[in-house]
């Protein structure tokens, strides 16, 4: 049986807090080695296809080969979910950040166009589909893996916290690039810099595989273990069978929480430097603002999520989010106030990211927790994530506003979302 909320303890104790910094940090090491590839797209997108190409359609290669790591989420995700439901979350919490860190590595490593031609893209190609199995089963299983460890009446700080650490792995890619630009030509990062980062990937790699064996399995799956309560056939299986019900409200809180991460830091950066001709240094910097202002306001959201529960705090959120994002593309288009303060409120409104854990992990039960969070989410994420940004960067030449406009549509689907499915159900309580 659920155990009664109210006699939960209503502080994290010392073990919970190492737990949720161990798991933070090794998230946002892992995140880094993922989203690194996007910061140099430009460069990579010059490197790695034929120089004659137009530089738009070098460009949209580039990013297709981005959003290929979204598409094999997928996968990854839902065989090491089973894994994690079967032999334990910690196990593939480990495995994971290990396939992220190799293949981030060997990009650091690789030949070019003018060197290998064609091979170049394909290797490219494969490597970022090892990127994406690996945080395929990264996201689901840091989820579940927090939330298993901390009291029920904490849980939305906690989650809240660790998206804040999983989005600092954005941080870390952005100041990475941000001190490259500061250190060396263009010509320079062209000709050899442009490896340092991936090369610094592998080292964050082997740092967090060691900071992941320091973690204990949860309790909720010793419980489960202890009374024999796993699933005996594939855990997806049991999921389409028994929890339908939460599928859809899984796939669209997703598609939500990717609205943020697409168009904060994986769309608007490369904009700035496209369309608005900002410099790769004033990009970069602005960028570092707005994810340290994400990584707060996931903070924020998590504990108004434990203050007036998470359906709510989506309805709030949902709205900020095209707030922050109006006031972004304001001050770049019209050039009204402030652009840093004006990415710094866009990165408090994407808060949305940090509201979404909560509801996704309450949605199933502790035997196929990972498994119907990570089917749900790295479908929804493969295919939101790997269309809108190419269709974004495709209609910005028809207006600068696309952005606002998407985010307004995202933000309806939240309103929505809370008002049909959180006025019919209540969160299941944790086994």
């Amino acid at each position: 049986m659920p155990a009664d909320s109210s006699t939960q303890p209503l502080l994290l104790s010392r073990s919970d807090h190492k737990t949720l910094g161990l798991a933070a940090l090794g998230g946002a090491l892992e995140i880094y080695d993922f989203i690194i590839f996007v910061f140099f797209a430009l460069t990579l997108s010059q490197l790695f296809f034929p120089p004659q190409m137009p530089e738009w359609l070098r460009l949209l290669q580039s990013f297709g080969i981005f959003v290929t790591g979204y598409l094999a989420r997928p996968l990854g995700g839902i065989v090491m979910a089973h894994f994690a439901d079967r032999l334990g979350r910690k196990r593939v919490f480990s495995l994971s950040i290990l396939m992220m860190a190799v293949p981030c590595l060997l990009i650091g490593v690789m030949p070019t166009y003018a060197q290998i031609g064609y091979f170049a893209p394909l290797l490219l190609l494969a490597l970022r589909i090892l990127q994406g199995a690996a945080v395929g089963g990264e996201v689901p299983s840091a989820w579940v893996f927090v939330a298993e460890h901390v009291p029920q009446r904490r849980r939305g700080y906690a989650l809240g916290f660790l998206q804040a650490g999983l989005t600092f792995g954005y941080l870390l890619g952005a100041l990475t690039a941000t001190l490259l630009a500061r250190l060396y030509t263009p010509q320079e990062i062209l000709d050899w810099a442009w490896r340092l980062p991936f090369l610094l990937g592998g080292v964050f790699g082997v740092v967090g595989v060691w900071l992941r064996r320091l973690l204990s399995e949860t309790p909720v799956f010793l419980a489960m273990r202890a009374r024999s309560e796993q699933v005996s056939e594939f855990s997806l299986r049991t999921v389409l069978r028994e929890h339908r019900a939460s599928l859809i409200p899984a796939v669209l809180l997703t598609c939500v929480l990717t609205s943020a991460v697409v168009v904060l830091v994986v769309i608007t950066p490369t904009v700035m430097q496209q369309r608005f001709g900002l410099d790769a240094r004033h990009t970069f910097a602005l960028s570092s603002l707005g994810i340290v202002f994400l990584n707060i306001g996931c903070v924020l959201a998590g504990l108004l999520v434990d203050r007036i529960g998470a359906w709510r705090a989506l309805v709030l959120y949902s709205v900020l989010l095209p707030v922050g994002i109006t006031a972004l593309y304001a001050s770049l288009v019209a050039g009204v106030g402030n652009l840093g303060v004006a990415y710094a409120m866009a990165g408090l409104g994407c808060g949305v990211v940090g509201v979404v854990p909560s509801l996704m992990v309450g949605l199933f039960p502790a035997k196929v927790r990972v498994s119907g969070i990570s089917f749900t989410y790295n479908i929804a994420y493969a295919l939101w994530a790997s269309t809108t940004p190419l269709l974004l960067i495709a209609l910005m030449p028809w207006s600068p506003w696309v952005c606002v406009g998407y985010c307004l549509l995202m933000g309806a689907v939240g309103i929505g979302t809370a008002w049909f499915f959180g006025r019919r159900r209540a969160l299941q309580a944790f086994a």
